[in-house]
């Protein structure tokens, strides 16, 4: 596959419950290079962009209304199929299914609270990072091992 970039969010519930330095620390254990990172609010007009596949599904008021209840941090991973690695160290959606050491599994609370966002495919993942961060923010070199 590659080297790919993909986007994770933190949700309000890991901001809130003070869980973004740990959940930062499982991805940069796995190899994965932060490149983008920023925290801001999520207005119901980009809820409905970023969840377009589910603004019609009878759960997504209650998504929108979570998504946009406090800050959450936007962050862009870069690695070796960084889309599959994300999603597995996430684990499944309802964290009470998901499996013990994923990020869900061990932290997550319900199927709404349950953490964490990361992109579902490379195509997904340039979708969501265009709505995220402006052309030009994300910074391939800001992890540049030269001085090591």
């Amino acid at each position: 596959m590659g080297v790919e970039t993909t986007l994770v969010l933190l949700k309000p519930d890991a901001v809130q419950r003070r869980l973004t330095g740990t959940i930062i620390q499982r991805l940069e254990q796995k190899g994965l290079k932060l490149v983008g990172l920023k925290l801001m609010q999520i207005t119901e007009d980009l809820a409905k962009q970023h969840y377009a596949e589910h603004v019609e599904k009878p759960f997504f008021p209650e998504l929108r209304d979570f998504i946009t209840s406090s800050p959450v941090v936007a962050m862009a991973w870069e690695g070796e199929e960084a889309v599959t690695a994300v999603r597995t160290m996430m684990g499944a959606t309802n964290p009470l299914k998901a499996d013990p050491g994923t990020i869900r599994g061990d932290l997550g609370l319900n199927f709404t609270m349950n953490l964490v966002h990361g992109s579902d495919s490379p195509e997904s993942a340039e979708r969501e990072l265009s709505l995220f961060f402006s052309e030009g923010v994300i910074s391939y070199d800001l992890c540049d091992k030269s001085w090591l």
